[in-house]
């Protein structure tokens, strides 16, 4: 009577990307971060695979993890399987619909420069199903169902298409300012800040007014929306991304009270996965944004 060899067990697919990523990131809590779980799972995950396999892969420290010489030598085929991985569910995705986007965007952005363009966009395509997600960090398009990533960035870094230069400067009702005839009377009125953004007065200040060391004092907001809906309430001065602001400033709603603006370091930039140029539905939301974004420059 013939008997079947046993068939190898693998380890669990989870446990292989817990470890994928904890490597790759250089921690457990960064890796839960980008797999969306605890860090104890990802931490847990982990040593099972070291149990399955017979081996640790990091050294476990008060101050973190390191891998082992085992680990080093195991990351690099395992970042390639992945990345391989999520390059075959991409051209999946691509091909069930081919008319489907998926924007990675900031909060931000989202909400105040991409939101109000989107309907021009659906206009022209029509059959185009765009889906738009806010986050405070850039995701990694190899590991993440995302088509196109929307902003602030170095667009040297990020192979990225420059959509705008910004710049910052501050603005409030026209009330406020005509009670504000220098920079110096700043002093004096309440100033919001956006808590992402919170070394914004004081690049303005130090660089526009040789140096001034200016201290904003007002509230702080999680959200940057919220504070402009606040200076449009005539709360107080906010320090603004002119090209989130751009609508309120042509309707007169805020003004800048000082022609004294300073340039952002980093444009609002548009990136794709590198190599995925030639998805159709990518390339024309993406010509279609750098054209909205032209005519408002």
């Amino acid at each position: 009577m013939s008997v079947a060899p046993p068939v190898p067990r693998l380890p669990s697919l989870n446990a292989l990307r817990a470890f994928e990523a904890s490597a790759r990131l250089g921690g457990f809590a960064q890796a839960a971060q980008e797999l969306n779980v605890l860090p104890g799972a990802v931490a847990a995950l982990v040593k099972k695979l070291e149990e399955d396999i017979g081996a640790p892969l990091f050294e476990r420290h008060v101050r973190g993890v390191r891998l082992t010489p085992l680990g080093e030598r195991a990351l690099p085929g395992f970042v390639t399987v992945f990345d391989d991985l999520g390059q075959t569910v991409r051209e999946l995705r691509r091909e069930a619909e081919p008319r489907k986007v998926h924007i990675a965007a900031l909060p931000a952005l989202a909400e105040l420069w991409l939101a109000p363009r989107l309907p021009a966009i659906r206009a022209k395509y029509p059959d185009m199903d765009i889906s738009v997600t806010a986050l405070e960090v850039p995701p990694n398009l190899k590991r993440v169902p995302f088509d196109l990533c929307l902003f602030y960035a170095d667009a040297q870094d990020r192979g990225a298409t420059v959509i705008s230069s910004d710049e910052l400067l501050p603005v409030c009702t026209p009330a406020i300012a005509a009670t504000l005839r220098t920079p110096m009377d700043l002093d004096n009125v309440t100033c919001l800040t956006d808590s992402a953004w919170s070394d914004d007065w004081r690049n303005w200040a130090s660089r526009s007014l040789d140096g001034w060391e200016f201290v904003p004092k007002g509230p702080v907001y999680s959200l940057y929306s919220l504070a402009v809906q606040e200076a449009l309430s005539g709360a107080g001065v906010l320090m603004a991304h002119k090209r989130l602001i751009e609508e309120h400033l042509h309707s007169g709603d805020l003004v800048a009270p000082f022609a004294i603006s300073t340039p952002l370091e980093m444009p609002i930039c548009l990136w794709s996965l590198p190599g995925g140029q030639g998805n159709k539905a990518v390339d024309d939301v993406t010509m279609e944004l750098k054209r909205l974004a032209g005519q408002t420059a």
